[in-house]
């Protein structure tokens, strides 16, 4: 008899719960009561956004960071993007290779796993994907409905289930969150275990919270058994949601590091893995005709080879026989190759001059460069005697930036000369960024001419009138090097900044920037 009874109620509470799951698809929030931190009685209500937002703004708010904010469930990328930028090619390959277990395993299980693989012999004090890599994607997987809820409320938790480290620095400079709940990562002198702490106490938090998490996952009920209510959202209503616009964001995200420029699913990585030997072939294709071939040459079979460059041009003087001087011609900074797809452009050769270019891309470089010094007086003097043997370009922005914005230009090109060029430059890529600030610069080109295609904007602008020059027109340089930032951010539509390349270095690889 007892066993009849107790087979009734599972039936019973399994057709229940197969209702509240199919009535789940059709109301966006379910609310449940807890009394005393176990469920004394459970009752479903449709609730509108604002009434959601009235009744319970000014208590504190526990969320669930993976339900409630991230649209994506698996966490999966997350961890491909530590294996791949903090552990290298081979730790991702493992890592994918691993993906059906971690399927099959279920989330617990999982999530040890992948943390295992990601973490395991990483050095702690070099870990910089958390700050500098992971920031990006958490912002382009966030859903701007729950990130509107989230931020309505003045106290914040965030409860994760991945490791801290991981989720701290996005919570905290990108949304304003700063109380995240999350498991520890275990380390030996400095380097990861690969394991996480078990415990994560929440006897810091004070009763009669109001929690928001996912319906699907029912994980950390001792977190929110301490919330007096608890709302959820489903996972079809979570696909639902648009992205968040990075204008909503605390904080603008103007600096990335890290060598992925895609979303690494499974199917992605996999692509990615399939690509490579494919891609290294065309990366020494590719770089065979940069050197070997004359510029009338190489340009069409680049673009056979799936480099898209496409050129504006403007009426501008050339240097011809009767100059003494060369035309300088000022870029915004995108990649290495900058100096390069303009070459290609104007079909003549100019030189460059560089800073913090690793010698093997100097080497294969087919112009001249020059390195800078970083003093004043003696980069002012190497400029000028480049230009008396021909056209210069400089990038005076002194380092990369992938986002739409331009950090603040160095003034020196301004006293140099008043054959002043402006070049608009606007790069996509699809698999891999050509340029790291915490990685090895030699590699820049390689990851760069590895992407199946490579899309290249240039936009020649006109030469600067003499009245906004320095020399002539007697404006400062400062004046100058700022109208001429202004003119390039118009042409590609970015937004100027006082950002320098010190301030970039600081932020993703924690140095001054120099090499």
């Amino acid at each position: 008899m007892p066993r009849i009874k107790k087979l009734f109620q599972l039936k019973y509470f399994s057709s229940l719960f197969e209702i509240i799951r199919k009535t789940s698809r059709k109301l966006p929030y379910l609310r449940l009561k807890f009394s005393q931190g176990i469920p004394a009685s459970t009752q479903f209500k449709f609730l509108k956004n604002s009434s959601f937002t009235d009744e319970v703004s000014n208590q504190t708010l526990v969320f669930h960071l993976e339900g409630a904010l991230l649209k994506a469930y698996s966490l999966f990328p997350y961890f491909m993007l530590v294996a791949f930028e903090a552990g290298g090619l081979f730790r991702a390959l493992i890592l994918l290779l691993l993906y059906p277990f971690v399927w099959l395993l279920g989330h617990e299980l999982g999530l040890k796993v992948m943390v295992f693989v990601s973490f395991v012999g990483i050095k702690k004090e070099k870990f910089r994907a958390g700050t500098a890599i992971l920031p990006k994607f958490f912002l382009e997987d966030v859903g701007v409905v729950g990130f509107d809820m989230v931020m309505k409320y003045k106290t914040k938790v965030a409860v994760t289930s991945m490791p801290r480290i991981m989720v701290e620095c996005f919570l905290g400079d990108y949304l304003g969150i700063h109380v995240v709940i999350g498991k520890e990562l275990k380390e030996f002198h400095g380097y990861f275990l690969g394991l996480m702490e078990e415990n994560m106490d929440p006897a810091t938090m004070c009763i009669n919270n109001i929690g928001l998490g996912c319906f699907r996952n029912s994980r950390y009920q001792k977190i929110f058994s301490r919330c007096k209510e608890i709302y959820l959202v489903t996972e079809a209503e979570k696909k639902k949601w648009p992205v968040l616009p990075r204008k909503k964001s605390l904080k603008p995200l103007i600096f990335h590091d890290g060598r992925l420029a895609f979303r690494p699913t499974p199917l992605n990585t996999l692509s990615m893995f399939i690509w490579l030997p494919f891609g290294f072939l065309l990366h020494i294709t590719r770089i065979m005709v940069f050197i070997s071939l004359p510029f009338k040459v190489s340009g069409p079979l680049l673009a056979f080879s799936g480099m898209i460059n496409t050129v504006s041009h403007s009426n501008v003087e050339s240097s011809g026989e009767g100059k003494k001087r060369g035309m300088l011609y000022v870029c915004n900074h995108r990649t290495l190759l900058d100096p390069i797809y303009l070459t290609i452009v104007l079909m003549k050769s100019v030189s460059a001059v560089t800073y913090s270019v690793s010698r093997f891309s100097e080497v294969i470089s087919p112009i001249k460069t020059v390195r800078l010094t970083r003093d004043r007086k003696t980069d002012e003097e190497t400029m000028k005697k480049m230009l008396s043997k021909g056209d210069l370009v400089v990038c005076p922005e002194g380092t990369t930036c992938r986002e739409p914005y331009l950090l603040r230009f160095s003034p020196l090109f301004a006293e140099i000369t008043d054959d002043i060029v402006p070049v608009a430059i606007k790069l996509q890529v699809s698999l891999f960024y050509g340029s790291t600030a915490s990685g090895q610069k030699c590699l820049d080109s390689a990851f760069h001419l590895t992407n199946p295609n490579p899309t290249c904007l240039i936009m020649i602008l006109n030469k600067l009138p003499g009245w906004q020059t320095h020399n002539a027109g007697g404006k400062s340089k400062f004046e100058v090097a700022n109208y001429v930032q202004r003119q390039i951010a118009t042409a590609l539509g970015f937004e100027c900044t006082n950002l320098t390349r010190k301030d970039k270095y600081a932020i993703l690889a924690g140095n001054d920037g120099i090499v």
